[in-house]
């Protein structure tokens, strides 16, 4: 079953969607093509993003050791963003990278699962786009609040589908840029960490509560892109979630850290090996 929220008649409507319509909660049906906002179909009280967990993406950044456990960061519930909605460049940036990702969205209070029992927990999975600007790498500690927390950075959609009806070692993820394919991976032969050992490792000591959702990683490929560009995940048996990017219609404050082109940046954004992106950095770079 695939359960949306929409916006229909000026209120947020929820229904459940059903080839080409939605049928909402009332009984009225909606042709999802006249949708006129879709929401984010969970509401979380945290995001947990996961960093490495697509050997893909491990390979591409010539690791000399593939990690032995995830490590995570957090994104604010003021990233969330849903299907169709604009994600914004600011301005002075030019390293606003896509990421497609599958979501794991929390059913009930989880605080130390067992890796059997973990997914015990879960409501369902939904596409996500783990948006990040990277001009501001060298900003806030590694915590990446300024690279990955943006409004709007998360999107979300544009169906939530029950756990029942879907195999999480079986999962094909896909990324398209004006479509053409730019990312795929399969949950059963590229990922690293299985979503039972994220969502295991992550309860240990934090409770996640219902709606919460766990962002489980990227496969290889991640690039930026450029206002115009329409960035699609697509999961089979889930969905397809879509935006566009725009330019962020102010200047930033001249208060803080300023955007910037770091080694770090280079070596992120674009996949760029790190001695090469420490010399392309370089203030005496040609």
């Amino acid at each position: 079953m695939r359960h949306v929220l929409i916006e229909h008649d000026g209120a947020a409507a929820a229904g459940v969607l059903e080839g080409d319509t939605i049928e909402l909660e009332d009984g009225a049906p909606v042709k999802a093509a006249a949708v006129q906002r879709w929401l984010p179909p969970v509401v979380p009280t945290k995001i947990v993003a996961t960093h490495l967990t697509y050997r893909s993406r491990a390979t591409e950044y010539a690791m000399a050791q593939l990690p032995q456990a995830p490590s995570y960061f957090l994104k604010p519930p003021s990233s969330l963003s849903a299907h169709g909605a604009p994600v914004y460049r600011p301005r002075g940036c030019r390293f606003l990278n896509y990421e497609g990702e599958i979501a794991v969205v929390i059913g009930e209070r989880c605080t130390g699962a067992s890796l059997d029992d973990a997914l015990s927990y879960v409501r369902g999975y939904t596409i996500a786009n783990d948006w990040g600007v990277h001009d501001f790498r060298h900003a806030d500690r590694g915590s990446m609040l300024r690279v990955k927390g943006q409004d709007g950075f998360c999107p979300l959609g544009p169906a939530l589908v029950d756990a029942g009806d879907v195999d999480p070692d079986d999962l094909h993820l896909r990324t398209y840029v004006n479509g053409e394919l730019v990312q795929e991976g399969h949950t059963g032969t590229d990922l690293m960490f299985s979503f039972a050992y994220q969502v295991a490792d992550v309860s240990r000591l934090i409770t996640l509560q219902p709606g919460d959702v766990l962002l489980t990683g990227t496969p290889a490929k991640s690039r930026p892109v450029e206002p115009g560009d329409m960035v699609a995940v697509e999961v089979d048996g889930i969905g397809r979630l879509e935006n566009t990017v725009r330019e962020l219609d102010r200047d930033l404050e001249a208060v803080g850290e300023q955007p910037e082109v770091s080694a770090n940046t280079l070596h992120v954004a674009l996949a760029m090996p790190e001695d090469e992106a420490e010399r392309r950095a370089s203030p005496t770079a040609p």
